[in-house]
């Protein structure tokens, strides 16, 4: 898929990776959904299906947070407080620890309400808001939630089904 370059492509791009991903998310039995078999985002460590979802749960409430943060007038904190670009392997930990008490069915629950009020914040954009100028460093707010959204979306359908095909 294409990088979303206006409004309706970034929508289009959201909507059709998460309904891929999901339907590939539905097929992974419950009872398997804590057990660490896919490559975690640290080097050298294993995640669960379960800590995938809390990570694209985590960067994509991240992105409203960068959204909620400007609209207020506050100071960017870009990717994180307390963490550096460099250090995503932390931001990782830390969304895998914040939902590590999480059934299955309210990560799933708590990724598409995320994805919801994405779609729902980027419906109250226009073009111009979106990809008409910088929002942070070179990049778009387009694009910034591009990276978030339907980019991990789609590396994460791939881990998903690629376990899933050894089951």
């Amino acid at each position: 898929m294409p990088v979303p370059a206006s409004k309706d492509d970034l929508l289009t791009a959201i909507e059709t990776t998460f309904a891929r991903l999901y339907r590939d998310l539905e097929r992974v039995p419950p009872g398997r959904a804590r057990e660490p078999v896919l490559e975690g985002h640290v080097k050298g460590t294993l995640m669960s299906p379960a800590d995938l979802v809390a990570y694209l749960v985590g960067w994509n409430q991240q992105v409203l947070t960068w959204h909620r943060r400007r609209t207020e007038g506050l100071s960017d904190e870009f990717p994180a407080p307390g963490i550096a670009w460099n250090q995503l392997g932390a931001l990782a930990q830390r969304y895998y620890a914040a939902h590590q008490h999480d059934t299955w069915p309210i990560l799933l629950g708590q990724l598409t309400a995320a994805k919801d009020q994405i779609v729902a914040m980027i419906r109250e954009q226009s073009d111009e808001d979106l990809y008409g100028a910088a929002w942070y460093g070179r990049w778009t707010m387009g694009r910034m939630i591009s990276l978030n959204t339907s980019s991990p979306y789609t590396n994460a359908r791939g881990r998903i089904r690629a376990w899933l095909r050894t089951l």
